[in-house]
């Protein structure tokens, strides 16, 4: 690990919050003026990481976890301010609903790129050229992914005529003709989003602040990825999941869930010497200081379900080669900090792998009161070698969790933290020995029930839709999270 990678190697505290969750116009947070004051923020709250959530492109449900694409960014996270400052995007209307907040986004997309076209000068469209050279192993295949994907409708790409589901011949060629302009669009979305991201991680390394990202070890089958290289995924003759994947009945379902993303064929991983995984490994470090494998445990082994089962029951384990991946991006990529989301059905096998390359884990303080006092998720269990938090964007807000607590159960909580949630769980998470701490911004700002981010194993429309406004932000609240985190050693 090199000397300026070297995040997670002392005492920290950092925020959890997803660029959506940002304020702002136009239905979603962005990369605009409030994600700068949001570093400004962590930095003086004495948060020195920011964790989010993935940035990838995603489908209509808005989750992050089940993109078109392992390496592209989410053009809807571009700001359109910063379009209008450089003079592609004529105007901005005053007010925009709800409603019309994505597909206003994309309409100013296209106009800006047609802007960009005409009137960018020679100095950014070298920059746009360098870009999409340096870029053209995945933003190739994602363009034509979603230039024939609009060609088609947006069928699922196993009902696209032969030419544009196979990738080849005249049809094909003339397909991809039909659709310059799309291609040329989706560059240029994908350009801007690097641009503005590079900009806006610039901004936080002159504040100190880390930004930690999230990888999620599955992609949906309906991506440029599993179009453009099916092999790699255990699919069926005409392209379809023959195993999907999901986890067990857990804390979250007691019929386990049912993900749907195609399983790896790990046999084709390995005789490419895993270079599509070194490849967005090596994307993500474009991106992040520190990267969080979701679902570690699937580096040891998959939750397979049979295509078309109902309930995650079905399943079974289906060993991965973890051990060998891991291995390879070492070798590759050593630079980036990485840290294993090990939440679940953790195994002795899974937590070797894990400390075989020295990578911390995460323990969350609500799942700490079952009434064992060796419940790994108390913090007087915590190593060092330890992501803690309070909560996890799967979770109730920590505040909604405890209010639904029966008296007993509460009780337990308060002979443990003694004081007022989620003030008194914030601070045992400070407290505790794990150099990493992390704290749900919903936390943060001590709110309650309406505020979750997600819920696992649902199709809620709330799902991936919270957002926070300056105004639930107490004007004293920056200086107690800065004193908590110069007591805990946390500065």
């Amino acid at each position: 690990m090199s000397a300026d990678a070297d995040w997670l190697m002392r005492r920290r505290a950092g925020v959890l919050a997803h660029i959506t969750s940002l304020p702002g116009s136009f239905g979603n947070g962005d990369f605009s003026h409030d994600a700068y004051r949001f570093i400004e923020f962590a930095a003086a709250s004495g948060f020195s990481i920011w964790q989010v959530l993935p940035l990838t492109a995603t489908h209509a449900d808005g989750s992050p976890y089940f993109s078109p694409s392992a390496n592209a960014g989410n053009p809807l996270l571009i700001s359109l301010d910063w379009l209008l400052d450089r003079g592609w995007l004529r105007a901005l209307e005053p007010q925009v609903t709800a409603d019309e907040a994505t597909s206003y986004r994309r309409a100013c997309l296209r106009q800006a790129g047609d802007g960009f076209f005409e009137e960018a000068d020679p100095a950014w469209m070298a920059r746009f050229n360098a870009f999409c050279q340096r870029s053209a192993a995945w933003l190739d295949d994602y363009a034509a992914f979603v230039a024939l994907s609009a060609l088609n409708d947006g069928a699922p790409w196993t009902q696209w005529p032969p030419a544009h589901r196979d990738r080849r011949g005249a049809g094909y060629d003339q397909a991809l003709a039909q659709q310059a302009a799309t291609l040329r669009q989706v560059r240029f979305e994908q350009f801007v989003f690097q641009t503005q991201w590079d900009d806006l991680r610039s901004y936080a390394r002159r504040h100190g602040v880390a930004l930690f990202g999230d990888l999620p070890i599955f992609v949906a089958h309906q991506s440029a990825d599993v179009w453009a290289q099916p092999a790699l995924w255990q699919l069926d003759a005409a392209g379809d999941p023959t195993v999907v994947a999901g986890v067990p009945p857990d804390y979250f379902s007691k019929t386990g869930q049912v993900w749907g993303n195609p399983l790896y064929c790990w046999d084709a991983h390995r005789a490419e010497g895993y270079a599509w995984w070194l490849r967005r490994l090596a994307r993500q470090r474009e991106l992040f200081d520190i990267l969080r494998i979701d679902h570690f445990r699937g580096l040891e082994a998959c939750w397979e379900i049979p295509a078309g089962a109902e309930t995650a029951i079905e399943g079974r384990w289906s060993p991965s080669p973890g051990a060998e991946l891991l291995a390879a991006a070492r070798r590759e990529l050593a630079d980036l900090p990485l840290v294993a989301e090990d939440l679940g059905e953790i195994t002795p096998e899974v937590d070797a792998l894990r400390r075989q390359f020295g990578l911390p884990g995460m323990r969350v303080l609500q799942f700490g009161f079952d009434g064992s006092p060796d419940n790994l998720h108390l913090p007087h269990n915590y190593a060092l070698d330890f992501v803690a938090y309070t909560g996890t964007h799967d979770n109730a807000v920590t505040r909604e969790w405890y209010e639904a607590l029966d008296a007993d159960e509460r009780a337990l909580v308060q002979r443990y933290v003694r004081g007022e949630v989620p003030a008194a769980m914030i601070e045992a998470v400070y407290a505790s020995v794990a150099r990493i701490a992390v704290i749900p911004m919903q936390d943060v700002l001590e709110l309650g029930a309406g505020h979750r981010m997600n819920t696992p194993g649902t199709m809620s429309p709330d799902n991936w839709r919270w957002r926070f406004d300056w105004t639930q932000l107490r004007p004293a609240r920056r200086a107690e999270l800065r004193e908590l985190a110069q007591r805990y050693n946390r500065l």
